[in-house]
């Protein structure tokens, strides 16, 4: 029993809404829709008009009865599509009609009979102007706007009447920026004058040339839309405030500076009304983007020329000497009195790629530096001086060596060479590291064994298995005693002898050499070499002995 009177009242409530349902649509307007928001475009005014992502925004207008228009539709930034057309209504809506159902004006010229004629399309992201005869037969015009890509914003403005409107300034028929010359760190530019600047006060119109290394922009609209993203960014990164007043208080700043900006706020590279423009402090071997546009002070608007690009000239290398295997290479600076410096490159043999570098300075009071460099990381760098410098090359396929002098005292070097250096290069197949030097340079001679026709030497040596020679000279006036020369600036007349030592005891590395086949009463200079396989020869300090007149 109970059931079935359940049963009973759900059927009622069921026909009790179907029958309401019948009414309700019974009461309602045959052609009744959503009303959809619309607006009608003010003649002679700029209007803004906000463009959602992929909604066609629809804007109306009538005209007076005049026989030309002209509509000009400016993006800000992204590629919008927008369509006039004319639309023309067989009979003129009822007045009971407008007031009694829940439409706009424009929504009921929208749902009626009638016909419509399309007038003009653009798409693109450029400024763009409809210029044309008015239609006798239109009831109302209807603009649409759509943003496919992004949400965005557009500028309109419709004049009615014959002729230019004269709300925005004219770029010539050739619109483009040319680039007259591209330098280092500077830019020139030149475009055609605009005819808006002709027979108008100074005063009404300039140019403003921008310049970023992102894009070139179609407007001022979106050059403000870039600069307010990055700005934004850049605030988004500060540090977030701990107390709510100072947030609230950078917020209401933010808000009025971001409300309150005018033409003022962009960063012209050049603001005039000259047609020539030369952008300076770039960075070499930069790509930049140039826009000039033309603004209007007084009606706040602006139009732009098409943009331009140019990348400015790379810094000016040096040339850099690629270095041979084992080459010994005299390094000559000509300028005195001033820095100079070159480069060179050398790529060592073998898997292991290790090599190593000698250097020696010619020049005793010569300031020479040495920088080795590889993929662009530094190293090592030190002074080069009269003293043998070896450097130690290990693990990178190709070195840079950069050598640098900084001219000061000048010497009488051999062929005339001026703060040189004298450089060696070569591979190192089986070392782990540099070679070991002799633990002093220094030539001994012993009084004792001193006879008229022969002396004897002796000098350091090293663990080392290496070649060791001697030259002999008699002591002249014309003798040349430049650090950094060695066997092969020497005549094969003056080398004595050449031996071959080793001792693993660095201490008691000691070699000896009796020199004969002297004159009595002579006084020699004795040099002697040590002649590696790896890096320049290794010259000990010059040893002058004077053999016996009679013994």
């Amino acid at each position: 029993m109970a059931l079935t009177s359940l049963f009973g009242c759900l059927v009622t409530v069921l026909v009790l809404f179907w029958c309401a349902s019948l009414v309700r649509s019974a009461l309602a307007p045959e052609n009744e829709v959503p009303l959809r928001p619309t607006a009608w475009l003010p003649e002679g005014k700029i209007t803004t008009v906000t463009l959602p992502k992929g909604r066609t925004r629809r804007l109306y207008f009538t005209l007076r009865k005049t026989p030309a228009m002209s509509l000009t539709v400016s993006p800000c930034d992204p590629p919008i599509e927008w369509t006039l057309a004319a639309r023309t209504l067989k009979n003129k809506p009822l007045k009971s009609l407008e007031w009694s159902s829940k439409k706009s004006m424009p929504e009921v010229w929208w749902r009626g009979p009638g016909t419509e004629e399309r007038i003009h399309s653009f798409s693109g992201n450029i400024a763009d102007t409809y210029n044309g005869p008015a239609s006798p037969r239109a009831s109302v015009y209807i603009l649409r706007l759509r943003s496919k890509q992004q949400s965005s914003r557009a500028t309109v403005y419709l004049h009615q009447g014959p002729g230019i409107s004269g709300a925005f300034p004219r770029v010539p028929v050739e619109p483009r920026v040319h680039t007259l010359g591209v330098g280092m760190t500077s830019v020139t530019l030149s475009w055609t004058p605009s005819t808006s600047l002709i027979g108008v006060p100074q005063t009404s119109y300039e140019y403003c040339v921008l310049v970023n290394s992102e894009r070139n922009f179609p407007s001022v609209c979106a050059a403000r839309e870039s600069a307010r993203k990055v700005e934004d960014k850049r605030r988004m990164e500060k540090k977030k405030r701990v107390m709510a007043w100072p947030i609230l208080k950078e917020w209401w700043w933010e808000q009025w500076e971001a409300d309150s900006e005018t033409d003022a706020d962009l960063q012209c590279a050049c603001r005039g009304t000259e047609s020539v423009c030369t952008v300076s402090e770039l960075l070499p071997d930069t790509q930049y983007y140039f826009d000039v546009f033309v603004m209007d002070r007084v009606n706040g608007t602006s139009a732009a020329y098409k943009g331009t690009a140019a990348r400015t000239h790379e810094e000016a290398r040096p040339s850099i000497t690629t270095l041979a295997e084992g080459e010994l290479r005299w390094v000559t600076f000509h300028d005195r009195g001033s820095t100079s410096e070159q480069f060179f490159s050398f790529r060592p043999h073998g898997v292991q790629q290790n090599g190593l570098l000698t250097l020696q300075s010619c020049g005793g009071g010569d300031k020479v530096k040495v920088t080795v460099s590889s993929k662009g990381v530094v190293l090592t760098s030190q002074a080069v001086g009269k003293d043998l410098v070896q450097i130690w090359l290990q693990g990178s396929p190709v070195y840079v060596i950069h050598l640098q002098s900084e001219g000061t005292t000048i010497t009488n070097l051999p062929a005339g060479l001026t703060a040189s250096v004298k450089m060696q290069t070569s591979s190192a197949y089986h070392r782990r590291g540099v070679p070991s030097l002799p633990s002093t340079l220094q030539v001994k001679s012993f009084n004792r064994l001193r006879g008229c026709n022969s002396v004897t030497l002796a000098w350091m040596g090293t663990e080392e298995r290496s070649l060791y020679c001697v030259y002999r000279r008699k002591l002249g006036p014309d003798a040349l005693t430049a650090p950094c020369l060695g066997p092969e600036s020497r005549s094969d007349t003056e080398r004595v002898l050449c031996k071959y030592f080793q001792e693993l005891n660095p201490r008691r590395a000691v070699t000896t050499a009796v020199i004969g086949s002297l004159e009595p009463g002579t006084t020699y200079v004795f040099d002697v070499y040590l002649m590696r396989r790896w890096g320049i020869p290794i010259k000990y300090a010059s040893k002058t002995v004077k053999t016996r007149k009679e013994c």
